[in-house]
């Protein structure tokens, strides 16, 4: 399977999912934390990939996203961004309305 088609089943079947360096439960870099921990004060499940361990959707990644850097936070199939962006949408409370609107649409 191409590794675009990787990333769109992955995308289509998780409605909130971050690519980051690590897991959740343990982040390899500190903007991974740092975005993994607003995402989690959201208080709904995502999904996560750890992009350390597959060189090609690492680098595909990139490509298909356009966005040179990680860990990238999707919703509803749309790259919201990385960190810096994650971390700005969490403190003006957007982040969390955006994704309690993408779980929702799930659930229905």
């Amino acid at each position: 399977m191409d590794i675009n088609e990787t990333i769109k089943g992955q995308l289509e079947e998780n409605p909130i999912i971050i690519y980051m360096k690590g897991s959740p439960q343990a982040p390899q870099c500190g903007f991974s934390a740092k975005t993994v921990q607003a995402l989690m004060s959201c208080g709904e499940r995502f999904a996560f990939v750890n992009i350390l361990d597959n060189q090609e959707l690492r680098e595909g990644l990139k490509a298909y996203s356009n966005w040179p850097t990680y860990p990238q936070l999707y919703v509803g199939g749309e790259l919201v961004g990385g960190c810096d962006i994650v971390l700005e949408l969490a403190e003006s409370g957007e982040l969390a309305e955006m994704v309690k609107g993408a779980a929702n649409k799930a659930e229905a």
